[in-house]
């Protein structure tokens, strides 16, 4: 029974026991994957895994530790970043932020660009951006200050004892500061165990193209797409 749950979830399901504890190799298998996961919140993103050309900028959060104490500060930038952006007539912008597992964006954002660039081939897309120390609304001001009419921000997400790099992305119409979690959609578990790049992309592109469409995303958009 246990080979057979396990076929289907790398969730720890099964695990046997040693008296009223866990086998010992389940257990260093358990402090491996929390180590793992530790390691992943604390790992700095190395811009150059990216492969793409980008404008590089910075959270107002200075550093690892305040990131992760002031949350406040991720999600706005700092004084020299906001002059770097550039302004124009965007159908959508691409925000990049490390998040909570860095990881995740050195393997799995560049595979993603490819796959979903193509399906943008006639869309007016801003400059890619990198942020680091970035949380997800900081797209909001970032889509706000150059004009986007959307912005979608791939992101290292919380980890997980089994997923330590899995990819988010979020995606909100109309970007300006104060805009709450309701009003984006999110792709979740992009990753080589997970959901796969091509099928995030084929997704991400159909919302953005509704988005545009309708001139919404969020709980507000999903109805609607019911309905179709």
């Amino acid at each position: 029974m246990a080979a057979f749950l396990r076929q289907f979830t790398p969730a720890r399901v099964a695990v046997g026991r040693s008296g009223h504890s866990l086998p010992t190799a389940e257990l260093l298998r358990f402090q491996l994957d929390h180590a793992r996961a530790r390691d992943a919140v604390y790992d700095a993103l190395d811009p150059a895994s990216l492969a793409h050309p980008h404008i590089l900028l910075h959270s107002a959060a200075p550093d690892r530790r305040t990131y992760l104490r002031r949350p406040d500060l991720g999600r706005r930038l700092d004084e020299a970043s906001r002059a770097q952006l550039i302004c124009g007539e965007y159908d959508a912008a691409i925000v990049i932020a490390d998040g909570l597992a860095a990881p995740a964006v050195h393997h799995h954002a560049a595979p993603l660009l490819d796959a979903l660039l193509p399906l943008l081939d006639d869309w007016r897309l801003a400059p890619l951006t990198v942020v680091l120390q970035g949380r997800v609304a900081i797209g909001d001001e970032i889509g706000g200050l150059i004009g986007a009419q959307q912005v979608a921000v791939l992101i290292g997400e919380r980890p997980g004892l089994t997923s330590p790099d899995s990819l988010g992305v979020y995606l909100t119409y109309g970007p300006s500061p104060g805009r709450t979690d309701a009003e984006r959609n999110c792709i979740s578990n992009i990753r080589t165990e997970g959901l796969s790049y091509a099928a995030a992309a084929h997704h991400l592109h159909f919302l953005m193209q509704e988005a545009r469409t309708r001139k919404l995303t969020g709980v507000a958009l999903a109805p609607r797409l019911a309905l179709n």
